[in-house]
């Protein structure tokens, strides 16, 4: 009966309706789905296979954040032998209360009924377990963010509840995460899978066979983004090997693409079939021909396979990655968005957006455009494979993306969008008049002048995160990041001048870092934080990876590695010795807990007036050599009193008016230069040059030059003249 099923399944992949069903295991956002089934189901309908995505994550929150779920859950932790701590104790004698309020609140998060917000800000309704007793209360917030922070507090109580009695692999952003990291063996995750389904493992098979039967597939794809998906992911396949062994099973991700690279051990492949690295289109195509009969085992693209016992690679390197323009538009059908909970575990502006509502991923370009970073893994295809998209057709898939969704928030999820990349793509939003809401990830390049930023801005940027590493001059010469303090003060404050927010991701316990750097540079991050320059950050504890240049060549680093010994599955996080000092374990809960209190830094050693020297700097635009055009984002502009010597010009900017006073043919000049300087369809760049304008300035180059310093001038720049 199995080989007979099998047969079947095969038959159908012969022909191009290959029913393939592509899985989110738990457990990566709540907020919004993770885009890697959203891009491998759009590149695979535009190549007609019949292709279907569920996120069972989310299906498995849901399922547990219910009356029913909830009620079952508190079934069992009563049934719990011991004494319960006391805390557990508490919630359990308010367990009315949070079966009377699940529902209600979990659909306030997903944005159904909005009405729910002053109740919850009246007190009252919502039990307050522990996770209350350490919140702020924040008057001056929206009461419905307000409402919306105490919801997210409420189900973080619910989740550690359930977390310390019942299901001690769930928590909220990932799941069985300590399985999957550092696993150099296989051995601790074959240990997990053997035991018993756990409360949660429960709700999330029952979801996945709620789409395995509705979509009847031959082939499951399954996405392991990061380390707490791998368990999920891996215990989706044991299940389905035991009840379907016909259906052929893929692994691939981010965790793999970095972490499995150096696959032996064939016990992995109990449980799958092949497992992919990098990006998937071409490994997936290709694996699709193969079980079609179409294309040879040994002629798979990037997968490993077993064969005879032993873990093969199979690469034709023929085979050329599909390029940006080819992969197609992604697509969110199959992953309701109406499902998804906009959570606030915190207010800042800045940190929300990560939880907060939904948004469409898109990539500006593929790779990084530096990729010098000595502790990045600049070698592999995620980063080194270079390849910047088409703005035309980056904005035809905003406007596909915002017709399927309804929505028009745009997170984009670049290693570092490039700069010339963002220009072009917001002068073309502009000029197509597409109105978005939009973020996304940089570097602290000097390229990102005050203009430059407020065009970015005037297409809808709110925010950018960006990674300063270490506020150190020498410690970012040594990581070869390419940038200096000074040019993220600068850069921040161009941002923070165009109203836009800006993340700093930041390390300590880099090679060769003292304990006084560190410090230093936090004082300079407090700094950052004083000005305004910057609102959010974090502080991440430097770990060597096996593919950067720091794990490849530790020496030159001055570290040893000492581990971990690689036992035939993952290889990526090694620990390592610093002759110079390792950073301490007290240093980054301080460093964190200081970020939450920036404004009461103690005296250091850094200047105080370190920000304010950065911001003194030379101007943006005083750079000869750059190339700039003269760009208007404010509104039709109106000339007065035309015949008289002296005529009136009114610019309208977005916020305010500017109202200047110019002799007659000054006036027609610069209404001549901001019409053409203004964003319409079919414009292609075709935007006024900054070096032309000065050289057909009618009064001659000199005068031009003059005219630039003027305050007229300076009032068209305030309102929307911009040279980017």
């Amino acid at each position: 009966m199995i080989c007979l099923a099998g047969a079947l399944a095969l038959m159908v992949c012969q022909a191009m309706a290959v029913p393939l069903l592509l899985v989110i295991p738990p457990l990566t956002q709540l907020n919004t789905p993770y885009p890697s089934t959203a891009y491998l189901t759009g590149f695979l309908r535009s190549r007609g296979y019949e292709v279907s995505q569920a996120d069972v994550g989310i299906d498995m929150v849901l399922a547990l954040f219910s009356r029913d779920g909830l009620t079952r859950a508190f079934e069992e932790i009563r049934s719990l032998p011991g004494e319960l701590p006391g805390e557990a104790r508490q919630m359990l004698a308010l367990q009315r209360h949070y079966l009377d309020s699940i529902d209600p609140v979990v659909a306030f998060l997903q944005g159904q009924d909005p009405t729910l917000a002053p109740r919850i800000c009246q007190g009252g309704f919502l039990p307050q377990g522990p996770r209350f007793a350490s919140a702020k209360e924040n008057v001056q917030a929206a009461q419905s963010d307000r409402a919306r922070h105490w919801a997210t507090l409420y189900l973080e109580d619910l989740a550690d509840l359930i977390h310390e009695t019942i299901a001690p692999r769930f928590a909220l952003s990932r799941y069985a995460e300590q399985v999957g990291t550092a696993a150099s063996s296989f051995d601790t995750v074959l240990q997990a899978l053997a035991e018993p389904h756990g409360f949660t493992d429960e709700l999330m098979l029952a979801a996945l066979w709620r789409h395995v039967e509705a979509q009847d597939p031959a082939i499951v794809g399954l996405t392991v983004p990061f380390p707490g998906n791998l368990y999920g992911a891996l215990c989706i396949a044991q299940s389905l090997k035991s009840r379907r062994p016909w259906v052929r099973l893929v692994l691939g991700g981010g965790y793999v693409n970095t972490e499995l690279r150096r696959l032996s051990d064939p016990r992995l492949f109990d449980y799958l079939d092949y497992v992919t690295l990098d990006d998937g289109e071409r490994p997936l195509l290709c694996l699709l021909e193969h079980l079609a009969h179409k294309r040879e085992e040994r002629a798979l693209c990037r997968t490993f396979v077993r064969s005879e016992g032993k873990v093969l690679w199979r690469d034709d390197a023929r085979q050329p990655d599909f390029s940006m323009a080819e992969v197609g538009t992604p697509t969110y059908a199959g992953l309701p968005l109406s499902r998804y909970l906009s959570v606030l575990d915190t207010l800042n502006p800045m940190h929300r957006l990560w939880s907060d509502g939904h948004w469409n991923k898109l990539t500006v370009a593929h790779g990084c455009y530096w990729k010098q970073c000595t502790f990045c893994d600049v070698g592999l295809d995620y980063i080194g494979r270079y390849e910047a998209a088409p703005s035309e057709l980056l904005a035809d898939r905003i406007e596909a993306l915002i017709a399927e969704t309804g929505k028009r928030g745009f997170h984009f999820v670049d290693e570092a969008a490039p700069p010339a990349g963002l220009k072009t793509l917001a002068l073309t939003l502009l000029e197509r008049g597409v109105a978005i809401t939009w973020w996304g990830n940089i570097r602290f390049e000097p390229a990102f002048t005050p203009d430059l930023c407020r065009l970015l801005a005037a297409s809808g940027c709110i925010a950018v995160s960006a990674g300063l590493e270490a506020a150190s001059d020498r410690l970012l010469e040594e990581m070869k990041k390419g940038i200096t303090v000074f040019d993220t003060a600068r850069v921040s404050a161009a941002f923070r001048g165009a109203g836009i927010l800006v993340h700093a991701y930041l390390m300590y316990g880099l090679p060769g870092e003292t304990i006084a750097e560190t410090i230093e540079s936090h004082e300079r991050v407090r700094q950052l934080f004083a000005h305004g320059l910057i609102q959010s950050a974090f502080w991440h504890k430097f770990t060597a990876t096996a593919h950067s240049p720091i794990g490849l060549h530790p020496a030159d680093h001055g570290i040893r590695i000492t581990g971990p010994v690689f036992g035939g599955f993952a290889d990526n996080d090694l620990t390592h010795e610093d002759p110079s000092g390792e950073a301490p374990g007290w240093l980054g809960a301080g460093l964190r807990k200081a970020l939450g209190h920036y404004l009461e830094g103690e005296e250091l050693q850094v200047p105080r007036n370190w920000v304010t020297k950065a911001l003194a700097g030379v101007s943006h635009e005083d750079d000869p050599t750059i190339e700039r055009r003269i760009v208007w984002i404010g509104g039709t502009p109106v000339i007065e009193n035309r015949r008289r010597e002296h005529c009136r010009v009114i610019l309208p900017g977005r916020a305010e008016d500017a109202q200047l006073r110019l002799p007659r043919d000054s006036a027609a000049w610069l209404i001549d230069l901001v019409q053409k300087a203004t964003p319409m369809r079919d414009k292609r760049e075709n935007y006024p040059r900054l070096q032309d304008v000065r050289d057909n300035f009618f009064l001659g180059p000199p005068a031009f030059g003059t005219f630039l310093r003027s305050a007229a001038w300076k009032k068209a720049g305030a309102v929307g003249l911009l040279l980017v």
